[in-house]
C-alpha cells in the first residue's frame, strides 16, 4: 500500500507565500486523495505490490488511471522535497551546470519561471538532466511526469491551481515570484549526483 509522505516542514512555515490552510487542502486532501485512489486502482491487478517506480514504469502506455494517480503521488511526494522554509542558493557542481546549460543562474530562473507561467491549463514545471546529461526547463501537463523516463527529474513546481488559488487567487505569477525564495537547493543538488 502506498502512503502519503509526511510533509518535510510545518504547514504553517511559508508564512503568505503558502499558508498552512493550503497545505491542509494540497497535502491533506488532493495529494492524499492520489494516494488513496492509487492503492483503490491497484488492488487484484497487475500493479498490486509493486514499487511506485515500477507502476508508473509499467501503466505509462498501458492503464492511464493508474498511471495518473501514480505519477501525481510522484510529482507531489517530489515537489514536497523541492520546498524550504529557509531561502537558500545553489551552490557547487549544480551551479557550474547551470551555467553551463543556461549561460547563467538569472537565465536558467527566467526560462524556468516562463515554462511555469505560460504552461497553460494544469500541470507542472520541471528541471530536468536529459539522457545526454543536459539541463532542460520544460512543462509536463496534467500528470505527465519525468518519473521513469530517461530525464531525471531535478526540481518542480506545481502550476494546478489547487497549489496556489487560496493564497494567490488567479495570480500564478505571484505564486512563482515566491517560489524562488523556498526552493530546496540543497535536495535538488542531491538528485544531480
Amino acid at each position: 500500500m502506498f502512503e502519503l509522505p509526511e510533509l518535510p516542514f510545518a504547514k504553517d512555515a511559508f508564512g503568505a507565500w503558502t499558508s498552512a490552510e493550503t497545505f491542509d487542502f494540497h497535502h491533506g486532501k488532493h495529494h492524499a486523495g492520489y494516494v488513496q485512489k492509487l492503492n483503490a486502482a491497484v488492488l487484484g491487478n497487475e500493479f498490486e505490490g509493486r514499487s511506485l517506480d515500477e507502476v508508473i514504469a509499467g501503466s505509462r502506455d498501458r492503464n492511464p488511471k493508474v498511471f495518473n494517480l501514480a505519477a501525481q503521488h510522484f510529482n507531489h511526494s517530489f515537489f514536497w522535497s523541492c520546498l524550504s522554509p529557509e531561502s537558500q542558493t545553489p551552490s557547487g557542481e549544480f551551479v557550474s551546470l547551470i551555467d553551463r546549460d543556461f549561460g547563467s543562474f538569472e537565465q536558467f530562473r527566467n526560462q524556468f519561471t516562463d515554462v511555469a507561467a505560460t504552461h497553460f491549463g494544469s500541470g507542472w514545471a520541471w528541471l530536468v538532466r536529459s539522457a545526454e546529461g543536459i539541463l532542460v526547463a520544460k512543462g509536463f501537463h496534467d500528470a505527465q511526469t519525468p518519473a521513469q523516463t530517461e530525464e531525471t527529474p531535478l526540481l518542480t513546481l506545481d502550476v494546478w491551481e489547487h497549489a496556489y488559488y487560496i493564497d494567490h487567487r488567479n495570480d500564478r505569477g505571484a505564486f512563482i515570484e515566491g517560489f524562488w525564495n523556498h526552493v530546496n537547493w540543497r535536495f535538488v543538488e542531491r538528485q544531480v549526483k
